[in-house]
């Protein structure tokens, strides 16, 4: 029996539509129209997952994406030594998605785990095509997510060549804090392309000062 657990939308969906800040926080631009957000949580769907439940597997098509409403999610690859390496978390307000395989329709060389109990609101592929095909704010939205989410990769990449890893640690200290209190330390020693040691050694030397 699967883990997840669905809730029907008419069970609720009238107390999102009166509190959608939610939905506006993360689909934010000036141009969707507060009538278009009607139209883009009808195509929501609540979803749970339980602590460290399997939500993409390698190898399998992502056919939806996830806003997160609470909890953490990492997602992570297997390396040529058969290392666990992960490559981003994701929390409160971010969206949960493995990009390549969702939007070339390939299989996916990530995948993704929920690190606690967490609530999301899902929408599948062709509903996202349906709003980015219909509501032309929705579309100038995802263009400047896109743009958006090349700079911040490129900027990853750069500060992973030019900071030290206690930089990149405070960094990621400043930016989710929550991963410190509910990720497991050796996947945030994986994902700072350090080892556990190391790590220990960061934190111990920044509680010393």
């Amino acid at each position: 029996m699967s883990k997840k657990t669905i809730i029907t939308p008419e069970q609720n969906k009238q107390e999102v539509y009166n509190n959608s800040s939610f939905f506006k926080n993360i689909y934010n631009h000036p141009a969707i129209k507060k009538e278009d957000f009607i139209k883009i949580i009808d195509l929501h769907t609540e979803v749970e997952f339980l602590k460290n439940e399997v939500v993409l597997q390698e190898g399998k098509t992502n056919n939806e994406y996830y806003l997160i409403e609470k909890g953490l999610f990492r997602s992570y690859v297997i390396d040529y030594e058969g290392n666990e390496i992960t490559t981003e978390f994701y929390s409160s307000n971010d969206i949960l998605i493995e990009v390549a395989s969702l939007f070339l329709r390939t299989a996916s060389k990530e995948s993704i785990q929920a690190l606690t109990d967490c609530k999301v609101w899902k929408i599948n592929f062709d509903d996202f095509q349906i709003l980015y095909s219909n509501i032309d704010g929705f579309t100038e939205w995802g263009r400047t997510w896109t743009s958006n989410q090349l700079f911040i990769l490129k900027q990853r990449s750069i500060n992973m060549h030019t900071q030290s890893a206690t930089q990149r640690y405070l960094n990621l200290l400043q930016e989710k804090p929550q991963i410190f209190n509910e990720a497991p330390l050796k996947y945030i020693a994986s994902y700072l392309r350090i080892t556990d040691t190391s790590l220990s050694r960061i934190r111990k030397g920044i509680l010393d000062q």
